[in-house]
């Protein structure tokens, strides 16, 4: 196993810092677009999803860069990057495969008009 052979300068910390937070917020946001091009079928939407991740991944190498990784944690670092591609389409089937398709609570399945509520006395 290969470890980490040069020490990180403080620079290269803050590089690090900020390549982590852009990491999270690609993530987040690749996340809710995905979800959100599904949602509504907006394929536009999904090329902007496809673009956060491309982003999510130029931060991971410059988070990679930063910490010198190299060896195996380049290996993880691929992992990391080829299962957040690949996990929303998971998760989105499952719940497709899990959930039957509804109308919002309260409303008519044909005119998705809210339904009037009949109060017995």
């Amino acid at each position: 196993m290969s470890m980490m052979t040069e020490p990180v300068e403080a620079q290269q910390i803050m590089l690090a810092a900020m390549a982590g937070a852009m990491v999270v917020l690609f993530g987040a946001v690749y996340a809710f677009l995905f979800a959100w091009s599904k949602l509504h079928k907006r394929p536009v939407i999904m090329l902007a999803a496809y673009l956060s991740y491309l982003c999510l991944a130029a931060a991971t190498v410059a988070l990679a860069f930063a910490l010198h990784l190299s060896g195996f944690w380049l290996i993880v670092v691929f992992v990391m990057l080829v299962g957040y591609l690949l996990a929303p389409h998971a998760i989105w089937h499952l719940c497709e495969g899990t959930h039957e398709p509804s109308t919002p609570h309260g409303t008519d399945e044909i005119t998705s008009q809210p339904i009037p509520l009949e109060i017995k006395q």
